[in-house]
């Protein structure tokens, strides 16, 4: 379980990113249920830092206070390619070695690549700089379209407010669907997003050809997801023809609507799981998988493992 967790930064500390793993490790929100962790930010010479957005922030830790972390994090790396002190490096290798999470976000995979500990796995960074990261670490199997990956110790994310995505992973995966569910609508963020970094690069939405806006029809989506949707019926509810209504649909979310809904349902199954004593049967029918079989199918498939494991493994969690 993730109880001590530090914030690294260079030379210069990217203003944004720190910010997103202050809000979600930094911050005492015990009196909401969340779990509280005990937090620091450090640097390999402590002190003043400056900060992406002109003023300065003071590091009181130095990298001994990394060696004792169960998550290290990478808020953004600025200096990209810049030479990165070896003792940084060490601290980083050692706390992977000894079984410590490393999560980055934005060109934090970077440091991680520099590190070593992205050598033979996937990752990702923000789109711009995907193709830098390939070109500079090519042991790195780098991702340039999706929001997070996980691999071995390091969990990475895509640019800037997709870190938020994978600290709500991070989250759901230590605590279970409920904690992170709570943490989001404190954040006041979706739970989990769909899609990937495609659907954030150069590609503008069309324009609505119809009053009704598909934000809405995703909401009604969220309220029914026990009911047989098919595309059909979700085009005539939103008044298009039914490949218009699949273009438009992966346009907004970045994913189709069969894999959109599926997603949504596992997630509400697995909130069922958590906080009820409901049936494997009564939650298939719940979540919208009709019979328990379907419902142990797409987890073993999308999550590799079973309705009644997850919940052994949850239930009674934080």
């Amino acid at each position: 379980m993730i109880r001590d967790v530090v914030a690294v930064v260079g030379d210069v500390a990217a203003t944004f990113e720190l910010g997103i793993v202050c809000q979600v490790f930094g911050l005492d929100r015990a009196d909401d249920g969340l779990p509280v962790h005990d937090f620091a930010l450090c640097a390999a010479e402590p002190g003043m830092v400056p900060t992406t957005s002109g003023f300065a922030v003071r590091v009181e830790h130095g990298l001994d206070r990394v060696a004792r972390a169960d998550l290290v994090t990478v808020p953004a790396w600025p200096a990209l390619t810049a030479p990165v002190p070896e003792p940084l490096l060490d601290a980083l290798r050692a706390a992977a070695d000894r079984g410590a999470r490393v999560l980055t976000v934005c060109t934090g995979a970077f440091l991680a690549a520099a590190a070593g500990l992205l050598d033979g796995r996937r990752a990702t960074t923000h789109w711009q700089f995907a193709g830098l990261l390939a070109r500079t670490y090519p042991r790195v199997q780098v991702e340039p379209d999706i929001l997070y990956v996980s691999d071995g110790p390091v969990l990475s994310s895509a640019g800037a407010a997709a870190g938020i995505d994978a600290c709500l992973h991070l989250m759901r995966v230590e605590y279970g669907a409920a904690t992170a569910n709570a943490l989001a609508r404190r954040l006041v963020v979706p739970a989990h997003r769909s899609g990937g970094q495609a659907q954030y690069v150069e590609a503008p939405m069309p324009p609505p050809r119809t009053p009704y806006e598909l934000s809405e029809l995703l909401d009604w989506m969220l309220r029914h997801l026990d009911e047989p949707l098919t595309v059909d019926t979700l085009a005539a509810r939103a008044a298009m023809s039914p490949r218009t209504f699949a273009r438009r649909f992966k346009a907004l979310t970045g994913t189709a609507p069969h894999r959109w809904l599926l997603e949504h349902r596992l997630r509400l199954a697995e909130e069922l799981l958590e906080t009820t004593d409901l049936s494997v049967d009564a939650v298939a029918a719940r979540a919208g998988f009709g019979g328990a079989d379907t419902l142990r199918h797409h987890f073993a498939a999308r999550r590799g493992i079973t309705p009644a494991a997850y919940r052994r493994a949850f239930r009674h969690g934080p």
